[in-house]
């Protein structure tokens, strides 16, 4: 089973959504012994850094999430995504789960609009378990205006706007889509289906 973590700040339904029509077992809860027990888990989220932060901290969250993403897989969705790095600095700098080396900076809008807004071409960088099946012009949805800052060993796919951007990055069983899998039609939801079979493995 994956709980999806329901801290106040993600598109949960539109992931449960997804989940359902791939007829993989899940459910969205806040409650940390359920998060314990579960095989997987998906860290949603929509807004700002600092304010999800806030969030998880109030719910005490942080320390669970952290040490359950040392046992089993974990995906990050967006500024879930976000969250799985070491800070952020969106209005403030702000300490995140620490789960992925990094830190969260602004897009670059000197070339391009910000937000970055709609479907982008992943590009292939290291092959995981999610980009199994993946064909080389696959388009994903994506909508964010701050991007991660990391080690090239964990970039799995990058997309380009403006700049090169992390869009899929892993380090173990850690996982973190800048964009939005649920939302990315076949593409996205074989990618889901790809990360519920970690958890089967």
């Amino acid at each position: 089973m994956i709980a999806i973590i329901d801290y106040g700040a993600g598109n949960l339904f539109s992931v449960k959504n997804a989940l359902s029509y791939l007829q993989i077992e899940h459910c969205i809860t806040e409650d940390a012994e359920i998060i314990r027990q579960a095989d997987a888990l998906i860290l949603p989220g929509v807004g700002a850094f600092p304010d999800a932060m806030e969030r998880l901290e109030r719910k005490a969250l942080v320390s669970v999430i952290q040490e359950e993403a040392g046992k089993k897989p974990l995906l990050g969705i967006c500024l879930g995504m976000q969250l799985l790095f070491e800070e952020g600095y969106e209005f403030k700098q702000t300490k995140g789960l620490g789960l992925i080396p990094g830190q969260i900076v602004k897009i670059d809008g000197k070339e391009e609009k910000i937000p970055h807004m709609g479907w982008n071409e992943l590009h292939l960088v290291n092959p995981c378990v999610m980009t199994e099946g993946m064909e080389e012009s696959a388009r994903v949805y994506f909508v964010h205006s701050y991007r991660a800052e990391t080690e090239q060993e964990y970039l799995s796919c990058t997309t380009f706007h403006g700049e090169e951007i992390p869009a899929l990055v892993r380090k173990d069983n850690i996982y973190g889509a800048q964009f939005h899998p649920e939302k990315s039609g076949t593409v996205g939801l074989n990618m889901l289906k790809k990360f519920a079979e970690v958890v089967n493995a």
